[in-house]
């Protein structure tokens, strides 16, 4: 993870404000649903997604490496033949 260097204090009601900087590079806007994760001692936001990232289909989705994608295109991941990296 990279460091910002922004220091925020946690409000009375257990809030944190994000940066204006933070919220426009990452398109997040007011309402926008984040979920919260933890790992160790380090909480994470992640804006949550509600369609397969490939495809845009709202159904059948499953987490794969941090990223929602729906069942048929998970399904086309695994039966890719694999392929050579060039040099």
């Amino acid at each position: 993870m990279k460091s910002t260097g922004i220091v925020r204090k946690i409000d009375p009601l257990g809030r944190i404000v994000l940066p204006k900087e933070l919220r426009n590079i990452f398109d997040i806007q007011e309402g926008t649903p984040m979920e919260v994760y933890t790992d160790g001692d380090t909480i994470v936001l992640k804006k949550h997604q509600t369609k397969c990232a490939l495809c845009g289909n709202e159904e059948n989705l499953e987490d794969y490496i941090g990223t929602k994608i729906c069942e048929a295109c998970l399904e086309d991941i695994r039966t890719m033949p694999k392929r050579k990296i060039r040099k």
